[in-house]
């Protein structure tokens, strides 16, 4: 029997600024330059979809 894979995207559990900086931190420790490449364009995806998420909440009209 074969096991169903799904597709994981880590930007998405990227939701705030405090879990970006401790995503980095432990990035930045490996001290490995491809990856630490690879995860500045994880963070860029999550800014984006962060961007987007938030341009489409509805905003409180002040008034």
């Amino acid at each position: 029997m074969r096991e169903k894979i799904y597709d994981y995207d880590p930007a998405a559990a990227l939701e705030s600024e405090e879990a970006i900086a401790v995503f980095l931190a432990d990035v930045l420790e490996t001290g490995d330059a491809a990856y630490i490449a690879k995860a500045v364009g994880v963070v860029a995806r999550a800014k984006g979809m962060t961007e987007l998420s938030l341009d489409t909440l509805p905003t409180a009209k002040a008034g």
